[in-house]
């Protein structure tokens, strides 16, 4: 009898970083989560302590799973790791940073420099880049950002790096980036053989101050004898390049074939849709995907998972302190009787933009609305519509992309945190007509990284990114009721026409 190995995958999120190991049928060992927070020291300003919030992390979770597990270190055959992206953070050349990272595309502070990255270059060469105009999501503002305001951190910048290659540069010196977030996030500083493109890097940073572009279930190195120490990773474990959290949350559900999307219900929204080539479109982004040979279409919120714990501490705080007494999940407390509430909570919407938003408005001026208040109204009709919001914006996002014609939608999986709330997930699904459903394993990205790890060498049954779907298995489908979305058309055209009649307004503000 074979002995058994076992793969350990860690993802860093916005709130929380999350571990896992498995076993070679995919059965899950163990898994331990820790929270963090992002700070905010000026509006559109959102940071995270690279070494506090993600490092630390990793190694806390990686020592707690091999305690918890029992399992031998040399029994864990490799390792991945991923982590929201696409972030800037300058670091040294031992890795050490430079300054706090600054967050993916919820951190709107280099609008100055996307406007002049845009007067530099025009607006139909960066169309033809992006398939749409640069925004807060893009890299390159950012690194110019850096270097417009903070010169001397500038200087003495080794590499610009996401916090995916910051997690896999400590663990083994190597300072790598997975093709799928190199060339889109970082995008045109790479030619699309993933070398360094010498001429565009010139007016933003060196081209040897980036990472080096590898497959995301690629080899990028081995545990180093200082990561070990810290970890508790045997020295020498193989550890894959890893990637953004979405991108492994795809994974992990079986994004791996034009059709498939996944909604990811995390603190934000974020959409993958397995697309069979390149859809330029100027109100969402498009990619070539992780699976060699994939193309996606993706879309992106500010606010999902943001928004209800928004609500949670500022409009039900008592529900929070419950919590702490009885234990009763304050969430759960927040949805009782929701749905006594009828769709459209009574005639109240909800733009979501409390943070500006992404897709499909790409504007990080945006605010957020509650129209439609009255007497009668209470919170919990507030909080059912900013559900609905959310819903909205996906099915704003979902008309978009099913505009091309060349896009179909077959199966559509919801991941996150937001599946262990069934009356959002009817909502979505009443919004948009559509089935939801939701893997039997929604531990997320994690599961991803760790599946990704064991197609990194090539353990039996692991052998490409499709032979990962035999592992994936079903949880539950939301079907939509046909009449309440019927009600629901009604209030998205009203949601689709809020912005657009607010926006002047909201820009004022």
């Amino acid at each position: 009898m074979s002995q058994k190995v076992y793969f350990m995958g860690i993802d860093t999120g916005t709130n929380s970083s999350k571990g896992v190991i498995i076993d070679q049928e995919c059965n899950i060992i163990t898994s331990y989560s820790v929270s963090h927070s992002m700070t905010n020291p000026q509006p559109g300003f959102y940071e995270h302590d690279a070494n506090k919030d993600w490092w630390e992390d990793f190694c806390s979770i990686s020592k707690k799973l091999i305690a918890d597990s029992r399992i031998d270190p040399r029994d864990i055959k490799a390792v991945g790791a991923s982590a929201l992206g696409a972030d800037c953070l300058p670091v040294d050349e031992f890795c050490n940073p430079l300054r706090k990272a600054i967050l993916y595309g919820i951190d709107s502070r280099a609008t100055e420099e996307m406007e002049e990255l845009t007067l530099l270059y025009g607006e139909t060469q960066i169309k033809e880049w992006y398939g749409r105009p640069l925004c807060s999501s893009d890299v390159m503002p950012k690194i110019l950002w850096i270097k417009n305001n903070e010169p001397e951190i500038y200087k003495k910048t080794h590499k610009f790096v996401t916090a995916s290659t910051f997690i896999t540069a400590k663990l083994t010196g190597e300072f790598v980036i997975d093709r799928f977030l190199g060339l889109a996030s970082f995008n045109p500083l790479y030619n699309k053989d993933t070398t360094p493109n010498e001429k565009l890097c010139q007016p933003i940073c060196r081209p040897d101050q980036l990472a080096t572009i590898k497959e995301a279930n690629e080899i990028a190195g081995y545990v180093t004898k200082k990561a070990s120490m810290e970890t508790g990773l045997l020295e020498g474990t193989p550890v894959i390049t890893g990637t953004d959290d979405s991108g492994a949350e795809a994974i992990s559900i079986g994004i791996v074939t034009a059709g498939n999307m996944m909604i990811q219900f995390g603190s934000s929204i974020y959409m993958i849709l397995g697309t069979k080539t390149l859809v330029d479109d100027d109100r969402l982004w498009r990619e070539e995907f992780i699976v060699p040979g994939l193309c996606d279409i993706s879309a992106g919120t500010n606010t999902a998972g943001s928004l209800t714990k928004w609500y949670r501490d500022n409009i039900f705080p008592e529900a929070l302190l419950s919590q702490k007494d009885s234990g009763y999940d304050a969430y759960q407390a927040m949805a009782d009787g929701l749905e006594e509430i009828s769709a459209g909570s009574d005639g109240l919407i909800t733009l979501p933009y409390f943070a500006g938003e992404r897709t499909p408005v790409n504007d990080p001026l945006a605010k957020g609305c509650i129209l439609g208040l009255t007497l009668s109204h209470t919170r919990k009709h507030m909080y059912r519509s900013a559900l609905e919001s959310i819903a909205y914006s996906i099915e704003q996002q979902i008309k978009i992309m099913e505009s091309h014609h060349e896009v179909s939608i077959d199966q559509i999986f919801a991941v996150g945190g937001g599946v262990q709330n069934p009356i959002w997930m009817q909502i979505v699904a009443d919004v948009t007509g559509k089935e939801i459903n939701t893997p039997a394993i929604t531990i997320g990205a994690c599961f991803g990284d760790a599946m990704m790890a064991a197609t990194a060498i090539k353990h039996l049954g692991f052998e490409d990114f499709k032979a990962l779907t035999k592992f994936i298995k079903p949880g539950k489908t939301y079907y939509p009721n046909m009449e309440t979305h019927i009600t629901y058309q009604k209030y998205q055209s009203l949601f689709d026409q809020l912005y657009i009649s607010t926006k002047d307004i909201m820009h004022a503000l």
